[in-house]
């Protein structure tokens, strides 16, 4: 089982497939990676020899932000937002849509279930 960037890569996918399955890789970041190291992308991740997942794995750490220091590196992007008090920042503190999306109806992802409205006690 090959493992780059901490992730082991699934058996009996194609190479182009199987790199997608680290985050921060796609399909077309992950053809270009292929087409850098000059291996095929229709062979399956289990029929790569050693050198050409070592190939796989010098380009994505030289060339490519993964995992880790991906995530990190956009954390720290929203949390810069939220500490200068922009618009965008105040959105993703409120835990609402930050791209201008309609909030009337929608946006139950960002927002969580429904509060409902609750009859009030009546006090003596």
């Amino acid at each position: 089982m090959a493992r780059i960037a901490g992730v082991d890569l699934p058996k009996g996918k194609r190479a182009d497939i199987a790199l997608t399955y680290i985050y921060g890789i796609g399909r077309v970041t992950a053809l270009q990676i292929l087409d850098a190291t000059h291996v095929d992308w229709t062979r399956g991740i289990d029929d790569l020899s050693a050198e050409e997942i070592n190939e796989i794995r010098k380009e994505i750490e030289q060339n490519h932000k993964v995992e880790g220091d991906l995530r990190r590196e956009l954390g720290m992007n929203i949390k810069r937002l939220m500490d200068i008090g922009c618009y965008r920042g105040m959105r993703h503190r409120k835990g609402l849509p930050v791209n201008g999306q309609r909030t009337h109806t929608n946006a139950r992802t960002r927002k969580g279930p429904r509060k409902g409205a609750t009859p009030r006690k009546k006090t003596v």
